[in-house]
């Protein structure tokens, strides 16, 4: 049995692990306030704006070559993963996916090359074969302007023929305790909604939208709206990144502190026995001598 210094000394390790998870799921948790707060506006915008392409994809005599699907042969993976550990399964889950999709990709005869959002995302994949890019500090800083910028850039090689397709590998923000982890192709934009899709007009609307008046032209517009629709959705996916890795933390750390509570209250009932013996056996000792005195 440990000895009750070393059982005191290690209640006050625990303690100081305790102090230190509970200080990380407040501070996880007011993130994630505002980041829930961000995702939530952009969905709407991101949504609608999909919506609007759809529409636009089905009127006759209009057409974007980036909404034509392409044959496969090299495509372009963007990895959306952490800056951080200490938030349970969120960055390996990510992971887990990604190399089913390799795997996939790989049985298919298709070359992908793996661009990497988040310090965890780099770490894992930097020295693979395929590593492509690192967009480092993107998560610090997820603004629209800065995401763009690396939006730009993917569309660029996109443009120019060096990749057939595009897509995304990220955790989709569901609530505090629940990310689902989506593998999800960006570009060339999928104009055909499998089925009823948040934000996205039903057929009444569709149809009054196809006798709107367009002021420019209509391909004007959707040329205007289909690279303006890949930066929307990549800024949606880098936000629901970063509200899936707060909330996953802020469970992290809460389980954390629950656990650390349990283990102290049974290291202090361990404390209380061992100190229980030990005063028994001191008691025993002083009697013992007090008969042998007599």
């Amino acid at each position: 049995m440990a000895s009750l210094k070393d059982i005191k000394k290690r209640i006050g390790s625990v303690k100081n692990t305790r102090q230190i998870t509970r200080a990380m799921k407040m501070v996880a948790a007011a993130k994630l306030r505002r980041s829930q707060e961000a995702i939530l506006s952009s969905r709407a915008y991101a949504y609608r704006i999909y919506s609007i392409l759809v529409s636009l994809s089905k009127m006759p005599d209009i057409s974007h070559p980036w909404l034509e699907k392409r044959v496969e042969k090299r495509i372009r993976v963007v990895v959306l993963a952490g800056d951080r550990g200490l938030c349970g399964s969120f960055n390996s889950s990510v992971f887990k996916e990604v190399n089913r999709f390799l795997s996939a990709k790989k049985e298919a005869g298709v070359e992908v090359v793996i661009d990497a959002v988040g310090k965890k995302a780099y770490d894992a994949y930097r020295r693979h074969p395929a590593f492509g890019a690192y967009h480092e500090g993107l998560l610090a800083r997820a603004t629209y302007s800065n995401t763009a910028k690396v939006a730009d850039e993917i569309l660029g090689h996109f443009a120019s023929g060096e990749f057939d397709a595009i897509y995304l590998v990220y955790n989709e923000f569901k609530s505090a305790i629940q990310q689902t982890v989506t593998a999800e192709r960006l570009i060339p934009v999928a104009t055909e909604v499998p089925g009823p899709v948040a934000g996205i007009l039903p057929i009444a609307d569709e149809e009054r939208f196809r006798k709107s008046l367009f002021e420019p032209s209509k391909q004007e517009v959707l040329n205007e709206i289909v690279p303006r629709h890949f930066k929307t959705q990549f800024f949606r996916a880098v936000l629901e990144s970063v509200a899936s890795e707060h909330g996953a933390r802020m469970s992290a750390m809460e389980n954390a502190t629950k656990n650390a509570s349990e283990m102290i209250d049974n290291l202090t009932l361990e404390y209380n026995k061992a100190r229980q013996a030990s005063i028994t056996k001191e008691l025993l000792e002083i009697v013992g001598g007090v008969e042998a005195m007599k």
